[in-house]
């Protein structure tokens, strides 16, 4: 009798063992019966389990424990072509959370979430190549994001409702073109600004030109202007020393051809080794000869 009582025991433990079950905080649980997501009587709806503890029917329900806190899916950069047949590479993310966990688990294998994140990055996809396909590089590039954004959130929202998902925000981080397409426009863009670089040189080279001949020209005209009165001035001093001369001379015309002559002698002598042959006779030593002066 009590080896009895105590298999009774153990198989009552082991019942209302297996009968209980516990949802952690930011989880979510449906129970699911013969392969059927277990649903309420009056509603029909799947029965989802808030966190906390739990009863089932032991050996008979399985308990299936979903996430329910938001979560990202942030995929590898994929190429979208606009409207202009160009090719993009677009980064994206995704902020999605389950919102009906029957469905999510009927709809991905029983809740798996790599294919539940594949199904949604295909269906997300989708809509933003639509709207991709709807727009130009410059028109994406400049303005448009946001609405592109918006529009792909539509799209991926409706979409994803039928895996049981509710797609929060869609996110373009990063839009790049092609490694070959950005070599050809950097290509280009190179030759543009050296060509644009040779016409300034060649429009600074014509300014130095025109300024050197500028220049030139002033410069031409400030030399002539310059022996121009120097001549004057010359001219001048020229005529003044004639009038002194000529004025002295008149006073006393002997001693100023007396002076004459010995700044003469002082200059034809004025190197000891000059040698200077002239007839005894000479007018060059008139007063020389005549030391009288008569």
């Amino acid at each position: 009798m009590k080896n009895l009582i105590a298999i009774l025991v153990i198989i009552a433990a082991l019942l209302g063992f297996s009968s209980l079950f516990v949802v952690s905080e930011g989880q979510r649980a449906i129970v699911i019966q013969f392969g059927k997501v277990q649903r309420d009587a009056d509603t029909g709806m799947p029965t989802v389990y808030q966190p906390g503890l739990h009863f089932k029917l032991p050996f008979i329900e399985q308990v299936k424990r979903l996430d329910a806190r938001f979560k990202t899916l942030d995929g590898d950069p994929d190429r979208f072509i606009t409207s202009e047949k160009k090719d993009l590479i677009v980064d994206t993310y995704v902020k999605w959370r389950i919102s009906d966990f029957a469905t999510y688990y009927l709809s991905t294998n029983g809740g798996n979430q790599a294919q539940a994140e594949a199904l949604l990055t295909r269906r997300v996809n989708s809509g933003l190549r639509a709207e991709f396909g709807n727009r130009t590089i410059k028109e994406i590039v400049s303005g448009e994001r946001d609405d592109l954004m918006r529009e792909a959130l539509i799209r991926g929202a409706d979409s994803a409702q039928e895996l049981g998902i509710e797609v929060i925000d869609v996110r373009v981080m990063q839009i790049n073109l092609p490694t070959e397409v950005s070599q050809s426009i950097y290509q280009r863009m190179r030759a543009e600004r050296q060509a644009v670089a040779m016409e300034h040189r060649s429009e600074g080279r014509e300014q130095a030109e025109l300024i050197r001949a500028d220049v030139d020209a002033r410069i031409t005209v400030m030399l002539a202007d310059a022996e121009r009165e120097s001549r004057e001035l010359r001219g001048e001093g020229d005529a003044e020393a004639a009038g002194i001369y000529a004025e002295s001379y008149q006073q006393d015309p002997e001693f100023y051809a007396f002076v004459r002559s010995l700044q003469a002698y002082q200059k034809s002598f004025e190197n000891g080794n000059d040698v200077l042959v002239l007839e005894p006779d000479s007018e060059f030593f008139k007063y020389l000869k005549n030391m009288s002066g008569n």
